[in-house]
């Protein structure tokens, strides 16, 4: 599947739904195109200018969360029906926008952002599927922080969440996965990965001159409860545990 067309309707074929099903990550190329990618990364340089921590080399990268709702820019790449239509193709049930991300990792920053899992840190319960759109906004080869995966490693659904600066964390958790196969993917500005919430994942250190621009935007199952837990997220939204997150922090795609 290639568009760099918002407005143009989207297929995944059948090859990739089988693949991300089976490895729990799949790579669609240029599902924008390199010229958007530009516009959301001057956008996404701009709006973190003013951010006290941007740069810092004692960080493992700079988390920005729910951008979209306070940047108009970012917000149409959050809520792209093409980022949504993959999405939903790949999980099979209807979503829900949990929350987005800009990842930057700053220039020879020397950290790596260790094998985990997502889904343990999120307070959602009956999810059939949860997933991550990574999307590249500069190029990221390996050199930059790129990502690998541990395809497979989706069906480890019972972890406890794991320290992402710890290298060894996941692996104490299960042991078995060490010895697993790794997969490492590079992605050019416009690129994506969906990979599966309880898929382990790292990704290098950036030696390059240039911040690793990533875009993130998370779906869960629409018909997923709420644990009653706290997280950043949901913390002051009033939200009843063992009931759908239905709430406009949480829109359905």
């Amino acid at each position: 599947m290639t568009t760099t067309d918002p407005t143009a309707p989207v297929t995944v074929d059948e090859e990739t739904i089988s693949a991300y099903r089976r490895d729990g990550v799949v790579r669609i190329r240029s599902i924008i195109g390199r010229d958007e990618a530009a516009r959301f990364a001057a956008a996404a340089t701009e709006w973190t200018a003013g951010a006290d921590d941007l740069f810092k080399e004692s960080k493992i990268f700079n988390q920005y969360v729910n951008v979209w709702q306070q940047n108009d820019v970012l917000r149409e790449l959050t809520l792209d029906p093409r980022l949504a239509a993959a999405a939903t193709a790949l999980a099979g049930v209807p979503l829900r926008i949990w929350h987005d991300q800009l990842l930057i990792k700053p220039p020879h920053n020397g950290a790596a952002t260790e094998f985990h899992q997502d889904a343990p840190y999120w307070p959602h319960a009956g999810s059939r599927a949860s997933l991550s759109a990574w999307i590249a906004l500069v190029d990221v080869p390996v050199e930059r922080g790129c990502m690998t995966f541990i395809p497979g490693s989706q069906d480890h659904q019972d972890l406890r969440r794991q320290d992402l600066s710890d290298r060894d964390d996941l692996f104490r958790a299960a042991p078995d996965l060490r010895w697993e196969k790794r997969l490492t993917i590079p992605l050019q500005a416009g690129d994506c990965t969906f990979h599966n919430a309880y898929l382990a994942h790292s990704a290098t250190p950036n030696f390059t001159d240039d911040p690793r621009i990533a875009h993130v935007n998370i779906y869960f199952d629409a018909e997923a409860t709420f644990t009653g837990a706290g997280h950043v997220v949901t913390d002051g939204l009033d939200l009843t545990a063992g009931q759908p997150l239905d709430h406009p922090r949480f829109p359905t795609v």
